[in-house]
């Protein structure tokens, strides 16, 4: 008899997949119970103000009274227009959904910017929907498969029936299902011993597990199958199933079945979904407000961010003006770092490249530039987000550098001093570190004058 040689490994430290972002360091709005700001908060810095007004937003949006309105965050760059888009989101917690998106992203030379602005408005509306369904679960205890000859190869067996015996923790029921039920069953190599659940109205077969009271559960110590205990109460019993979708998802299911699609299209050659019918979009609505009326789902609105947002057209605006007068739309977050400019597609000049009517309907949100004080402490922040060590003294000087040029490129100096230091094996950024990676690398108003000084050298093409 051989044995399966297993050998122990002694522990060694995992490492975890990390990627530090812009803004992985923000963790909500720093708020207080009276929705009053903290100076320095969950990693957030300064911008009280805005902050105060970001929190009275959340507030609504969890209430359900804000759905349709659109909020405008605007300010100089680097003011943290994004952060607060972030914390928002952040603030709204995990069930609410939140989409990101550039002002850019519309443009596609194979959809239409509508399609891609109503796909994205349509992505942050979640839908949970609640479903009592009539199901047998239990541990499968005994099972007799009856075949018959395939109707085109009498040499062949195929399912006919089946018998199955399920047991629970106070009943057990023997069952006849037909040909579908059985080959699900050899499909998915169900056996004695597992934990079964069937839909009874539609027969889907999913396979819960091995069962801890079974045999075969008992039977090894080790094993890759997955354990559950047996379950309880009736075989056949009404359970609560409860879906998360989206309305993007729901149109896409609607558009599969309308055109007799589904997993087989994608390889028997069935076209790619890219752009969904209206009536499609309004039976899925339509039955959504059904479900809602009924108590069977729940919308749960959320919130569309989009950053660079005068790069939106005038055809672009008109569609989200439209669109915001409807019933199930998300918040609308616009951010843009624009005074007054042309609005694109036309020769009409506006604040913040925005049309006025969807000025009008919109609460404005202002962010300011950051004083010495708060580019200290937002560079103290991300500094123990990457794990970099730095000294007061270098800390200054990085605040300095970022006081006069930007916060934006004081942090990329950060991580660059970080890596200057590690190069030149010392423990803590220094003073030199940070003088050093600021002569190899010029802020934007250094590269202009650079780009001036050779102006005539420059190719024009």
């Amino acid at each position: 008899m051989f044995m399966a040689s297993i050998r122990e490994m002694p522990k060694r430290s995992t490492t975890r997949f990390e990627r530090v972002g812009a803004h992985t360091h923000i963790k909500g709005l720093g708020l207080d119970e009276n929705l009053k700001a903290a100076r320095i908060k969950d990693g957030m810095v300064g911008q009280e103000r805005a902050r105060e007004a970001a929190g009275l937003i959340v507030q609504m949006i969890r209430e359900g009274k804000l759905s349709g309105k659109t909020v405008i965050l605007a300010g100089p760059p680097g003011t943290g227009k994004t952060a607060i888009a972030v914390a928002i989101s952040k603030e709204l917690g995990a069930n609410v959904p939140f989409i990101q998106m550039s002002g850019s992203e519309v443009y596609s030379s194979e959809r239409k910017k509508t399609e891609i602005l109503i796909e994205a408005i349509r992505k942050c509306i979640g839908v949970e929907i609640h479903e009592m369904r009539k199901v047998y679960e239990g541990e499968l205890t005994h099972m007799d498969i009856k075949t018959a000859p395939h109707p085109y190869n009498p040499y062949q067996k195929v399912p006919e029936s089946i018998r199955l015996t399920l047991k629970t923790k106070d009943e057990e029921k023997t069952i006849e299902a037909g040909s579908t039920i059985a080959q699900q069953i050899i499909q998915q190599n169900i056996s004695e011993g597992f934990v079964i659940q069937i839909d009874a109205e539609t027969g889907r077969i999913v396979n819960l597990g091995l069962s801890l009271e079974s045999a075969k559960g008992k039977a090894y110590d080790i094993d890759t199958r997955r354990k559950i205990p047996c379950p309880s109460g009736e075989v056949l019993k009404e359970k609560e199933f409860v879906y998360n979708l989206t309305l993007t998802d729901m149109d896409e299911i609607n558009a599969r079945q309308r055109r007799g699609g589904g997993v087989f299209s994608m390889f028997f050659g069935g076209a790619e979904i890219k752009e969904i019918d209206t009536e499609v979009r309004t039976a899925v609505d339509e039955g959504v407000k059904k479900m809602v009326d009924e108590g069977k789902s729940f919308i749960h609105p959320g919130v569309l961010f989009i950053d660079d947002s005068h790069l939106l057209d005038l055809e672009a605006f008109s569609f989200l003006g439209r669109a915001i007068e409807g019933e199930l739309v998300p918040i609308i977050i616009l951010a843009t770092n624009r005074g007054v400019t042309t609005i694109r597609g036309t020769d009409v000049k506006s604040p913040m490249g925005f049309p006025l009517d969807l000025i009008d309907r919109s609460v404005i949100i202002g962010t300011e530039e950051y004083d010495a004080d708060s580019i200290r402490e937002i560079l103290r922040i991300r500094s123990k987000e990457e794990k970099v060590n730095i000294r007061k003294d270098a800390l200054g000087t990085l605040t300095e550098v970022g006081a006069k040029t930007s916060l934006r490129y004081s942090v990329q100096l950060l991580s660059l001093a970080a890596q200057n230091a590690k190069s030149a094996k010392h423990k803590n950024v220094t003073v030199e570190d940070v003088e050093r990676v600021s002569k190899l690398f010029m802020d934007s108003g250094e590269a202009t004058q650079h780009l001036k000084k050779y102006e005539e050298k420059m190719m024009l093409h």
